[in-house]
Order: C-alpha cells, then structure tokens, then sequence
C-alpha cells in the first residue's frame, strides 16, 4: 500500500490514530437500558403531574412510609408519636385518588393498632407500669382520624373537579390573569389616554364586574369599550363573568356596533342560567373626531367633564332592557364629543349604590370626588385615578365595583 513503512502491518478502522474505539456491547446495552427507564420515570411522572396516569407508584412510597414511621415510635417513640401517621394521610390526600387512598388508610389503621398493643405489652412487661408514658391514646387515636376523613373528603373533591390540587390551583390563577388581561385597555394614540380600574366584592380575587376593549375600524382608529356587570358577586359571579368576558371579546370589532348588544343578549339567553342577567355599556369612540356613543343595556349613565365649562353632566341613553330578560331587545344610544380637556367616566351600580342612598346621591358623590381626582378635575395625576375614585368613594362597599376613565389632552 502506499505510503506504508514495509514490515507495518496496514491500518484498519479500529487501529488508525484518532479513530473511535469500538464500545463494549455490555457498556452499550447497560447505557440503553438506563435511557429507556429514565425517559419511562419521566414520561410517568409527567403525565402523574397532570392528572392522566396511575397512581399506584405515589401509593407504594407513601405505604412504605407507615411501617417506617411504627418502627420510629417503637425505637424512638419520644421522636415519632403516633400522631407522625398524620404526614402520610396528608400527603396522600393531595396526591392519590379516594380508592387508592382509602387502601393507605387501612394501613395506618393497621400501623395504629400495632403500635397500641406493643407500647401496651411494654407497659405491662416494665417495672413501673404507671410510669410508662407512651403508647397510643384516645387523642392521638381521634386526631389521625379527623385527618383521615378530612383527607377523603378533600380526595373527593378533586376527583370530582377532576383536576390535581396542584392543577386547580393553577387553574385558578391562569383565570383570574386572563380577567385582568381582557380588562387592559389597549394602548391610545398621542393624546388620549385611558384609566381602569376593578375591586371585586369581599376582597376576593374574582368579580362580577369585567371590561372588554379593542381598537377597531379603519386603521383601528375607533376604541370599542364594554363595561359589563354580572348579576351576583364574587366566584359565582366571576365565573360568568370569564365566559361572558370571552365571548364578549370575540363580538367586539366582529359586528357593527348597533349590533353588539343585540348579539351579547342572545348569547346570555343561550346559556339559560337561572340568574343570568347582566348590564352593559358599549362605548364607540372615533380617536380622530372624539365624537361617541354610549349604547346603554340597563347600565347606569355615563358621565363626561367639559373641560371648558368645568362641569359634569350626564349622558344617559334610552333606558334598555338588561341582557339576558328576552329575546329582540333594542337598545338606543346617546352621541356625545370629548373636546381637548373633557373626561368621560363609566362605572358599575357598586360605586354609587349604598344602604339608605339614593342613587342619585352617589353618583353626584362620585362625580365630585372625580373633581379633585381626575386629570382634568384637579391636581389629580394621570395615572391611577380610576384606582384613586374607588378607594375614596367606595372603598367599604361590599359589592364589585369597576371605573372606566377616558380623556383627551
């Protein structure tokens, strides 16, 4: 062969320089196998963490944890009660389903009335029984108890929601950001600027109270704003309010504006819930003219400052139906123009409405304080008004309160 010294013998594939060694097929089929069982772990415990596998794996470590903790109270029992069979019940019921769990209960029932009948085999077999205090008692009997039931009912409840504790938590959280997100106002064009600002009942984190907005028309020169409040307060309130938010959203900008709320009723009535109206008012603004409509579904009345005159006053519609009572309802509309200095302001029935106080009387309290705090009305900053009217105005009121800001340099 070429270039090869004569005597040495030729370079093959597993003797050239800098070729790579040929593996040794145990090392190979070990390193394989530990793959597949690595990639089976995490495939399980993936889909054990989003509700969709078995869970007798979680039951096996939580059962083996039992015989532990018997053996800690027989050696230690000064270090591990027997009220420690509390930690596995606890765990299980966040992490089994109620058949598996009730397996585990049995269990620690059966751990229990071991550790009864050694600790009283040691008390009668020591010098001073009397003086033996270990052993399981009444109490501690009573306390794994009330934990084992707590824990099947709460089992129990997740299977019927039929998602994982840690899932539904999750949940919960994803809903409520996606109201806050739909709530945002989208960003103005120079010169205008808007403020919102929702508390909902009971400092909770779900309200009845939602807004929708969207620019739209020709070269999304027109700001389309809904202000809705759902019959109700609070989770069961905001829960409508999730899917009516979302629907809502979907219509706006899909439709002529005469034809929203007609569209919204139908929906609402579609759902056929058994307390299933709302109020709404629909704001279109065209951003080049600042001229408006409110189209009002049994909605309070908007209010606008003209910033020239130094004064509030109403833009009531034609009082329409609420959403949701019947079928072709109608709504009418009120038009309106927010000169350079004007403020329009819409809320919710939670910031005027008190006991023993007629509406009337809260709307001119809100529109004074709205004097002092709005840009336009006052030393009132820009930012954060809306958030600044309702600690002043309604801040002990136990309903959903929500105000929509909206004003013209």
């Amino acid at each position: 062969m070429a270039g090869r010294a004569p005597g040495t013998p030729p370079q093959t594939t597993a003797t050239r320089p800098g070729a790579a060694t040929v593996p040794d097929p145990v090392t190979a089929r070990l390193a394989k196998g530990l793959r597949r069982v690595r990639r089976k772990l995490r495939t399980a415990g993936v889909d054990y963490f989003r509700g969709g596998a078995a869970d007798w794996p979680v039951l096996i470590v939580l059962a083996l944890t039992v015989p532990v903790l018997i053996l800690l109270n027989i050696w230690i029992p000064a270090w591990a009660p027997p009220t420690s069979l509390v930690l596995p019940i606890l765990a299980a019921a966040l992490l089994l389903r109620p058949g598996s769990l009730v397996v585990l209960y049995a269990l620690a029932a059966l751990g229990l009335s071991a550790e009864s009948v050694i600790h009283t085999g040691e008390r009668v077999a020591s010098v001073d029984p009397d003086a033996y205090t270990y052993g399981v008692t009444p109490g501690a009997a009573l306390v794994v108890g009330a934990a084992g039931v707590g824990g099947l009912l709460l089992a129990q409840f997740r299977s019927r929601v039929g998602v994982p504790w840690w899932g539904g938590s999750t949940m919960l959280f994803d809903l409520r950001e996606r109201l806050r997100v739909q709530s945002r106002v989208p960003a103005l064009p120079d010169g205008w600027h808007a403020d919102m600002a929702l508390r909902p009942a009971g400092g909770q984190s779900f309200s009845g109270d939602f807004v929708v907005a969207a620019r739209t028309g020709p070269g999304r020169r027109v700001l389309e704003v809904v202000l809705a409040d759902v019959s109700g307060k609070g989770m069961d309130a905001g829960s409508r309010a999730l899917l009516l938010s979302g629907a809502f959203g979907g219509l706006l900008g899909s439709l002529p504006a005469h034809d929203f709320l007609p569209a919204a009723n139908g929906y609402l009535l579609r759902q056929d819930w058994e307390e299933g109206f709302a109020t709404a008012v629909h704001l279109v603004l065209d951003l080049d003219t600042g001229e408006y409509e409110l189209l009002s579904a049994g909605h309070l009345p908007g209010m606008q400052r003209l910033g020239g005159a130094g004064r509030w006053e109403m833009k009531e519609a034609a009082d329409g139906p609420l959403l949701g009572i019947y079928d072709g309802a109608k709504f009418e509309g009120v038009r309106g123009r927010l000169n350079r200095g004007d403020v329009l302001m819409l809320c919710t029935d939670g910031m005027v409405e008190a006991p023993g106080r007629d509406l009337s009387e809260g709307m001119d309290r809100l529109m004074g304080e709205a004097d002092r705090l709005v840009p336009g009305g006052g030393p009132g900053s820009r930012s954060g008004a809306a958030s600044r009217l309702i600690e002043t105005v309604a801040r002990d009121i136990n309903d959903d309160r929500a105000v929509l800001l909206v004003w013209r340099d």
